[in-house]
């Protein structure tokens, strides 16, 4: 297993992808042009957990410049059901921290549903705290 950045993608991508965005969130209708649109943009950093040639998790960084310094907020961090338990989204998250770092002084930022305590659990042991806030969202 390999991680790797998606700056194009083959259509088998696409169709791994679709599938992993299906696991994490089947009620948001998400579309070939809409990631291939997310992997060719600048200020995000589309990353792959590949294994014989198919993509078995995925995350991204996505990168903006605040007043008060670089902030990346850490997205869509889903690993395909019959490859959990391997440490693949440890990995994946490993890796992007260490691409951040390169891009020093930033600041991480990333949420998780509560039910998630696998997910929520992994992100405090690689050093994430619990940012007491209010999230507000808005769909236009």
């Amino acid at each position: 297993m390999e991680i790797i950045e998606l700056n194009t993608l083959k259509e088998q991508d696409i169709q791994d992808l679709l599938g992993l965005m299906e696991v994490l969130d089947g009620s948001i209708k998400v579309t070939p042009e809409i990631l291939k649109a997310a992997a060719e943009a600048p200020e995000t950093h589309l990353f792959a957990a590949v294994e014989d040639g198919r993509i078995i998790g995925t995350a991204s960084l996505c990168i903006t410049r605040h007043p008060l310094g670089l902030k990346g907020g850490i997205e869509d961090v889903v690993v395909s059901p019959e490859a959990r338990g391997r440490h693949i989204g440890r990995k994946l998250m490993e890796h992007i921290i260490e691409y951040a770092r390169g891009l020093a002084p930033i600041e991480l930022h990333l949420t998780s549903r509560p039910s998630r305590e696998k997910a929520n659990l992994l992100y405090q042991t690689l050093g994430f705290r619990q940012h007491e806030t209010n999230v507000y969202k808005m769909s236009l």
